[in-house]
């Protein structure tokens, strides 16, 4: 049976409200029993958090989103250090930069982006990056503080970014766009990247794969990433599975999963 982690999901979103319950019985149906779960701004912490609590094999992360830059205060930045020492994270975020979207404030990014970095080299804990059109200097800003780790989640880069982000102890998660013909410079990275940096993830319920187009992302429909990438790479999706749960629990801190032949079907949080 497959073991996976989903390494970035958003399952507190309202689109989970009406079925989460089935939903995550579709998940463990599918082999992924463990999850991610980043907050986006200070308005979801104590939802992240009670979803975490509710039920073992939940791991929340706490940050503010560039994405949500007008709800983001500078005593939010000031309460998350305490947030994060109290509330079990496991990492930082999600937090980053964004160039695409219009309208968002490039100094204001930067600022709360470089002081949450640095609680996370604080608080030694790893930090789940989002970088839309603003991967050199996302690679430049990680660099420049240093003494960081995580992953650039939905990674869209080149092999070079990519091995930049390597060297720098970086993880890049990669979810959906994968499995669509058209993604060739990703589908690049991820044939010839070493394995030991290779994250799975959802975006759930963003970035469903080719064969769920148009539709709500889960957990569940992941393995068809694991599929993709292990036809990418030649080998077998259990291959791929067993590495990057690996990566996943070293990456997070996560305990190694001994139950996963006692027989409970579910992991210890």
């Amino acid at each position: 049976m497959l073991d996976l982690i989903d390494t970035h999901a958003h399952l507190d979103d309202v689109s989970f409200d009406g079925d989460r319950a089935d939903m995550f019985a579709r998940s463990a149906a599918a082999g992924v029993r463990r999850w991610i779960v980043p907050a986006i701004d200070r308005g979801n912490w104590e939802k992240v958090e009670g979803l975490a609590t509710s039920r073992d094999g939940i791991y929340p992360a706490y940050g503010l989103h560039p994405l949500f830059l007008d709800a983001h205060r500078d005593e939010h930045l000031d309460e998350l250090p305490a947030w994060l020492a109290c509330h079990g994270a496991v990492a930082v975020g999600e937090i980053g930069l964004d160039f695409y979207v219009e309208g968002l404030d490039p100094a204001r990014q930067r600022e709360i982006f470089v002081r949450q970095l640095h609680i996370a080299k604080e608080h030694d804990l790893p930090v789940i990056v989002h970088a839309r059109r603003a991967f050199e200097e996302t690679i430049h800003t990680l660099r420049r503080i240093g003494g960081l780790r995580g992953v650039v989640h939905s990674f869209a880069g080149s092999e070079e970014q990519a091995r930049q982000l390597f060297d720098l102890g970086f993880h890049i998660g990669i979810g959906g766009p994968v499995t669509y013909d058209r993604a060739n410079r990703i589908r690049r990275v991820v044939a010839a990247m070493p394995l030991e940096w290779l994250l799975l993830e959802t975006d759930a319920p963003d970035q469903p794969c080719v064969h769920h187009r148009g539709e709500r992302n889960e957990p569940a429909f992941m393995t068809d990433v694991l599929e993709t990438i292990a036809a990418l790479r030649e080998v077998t999706p259990a291959a791929i599975a067993c590495a990057t749960t690996r990566n996943a629990e070293k990456a997070f801190g996560l305990a190694i999963d001994d139950w996963r032949n006692d027989g409970s079907g579910a992991p210890a949080h």
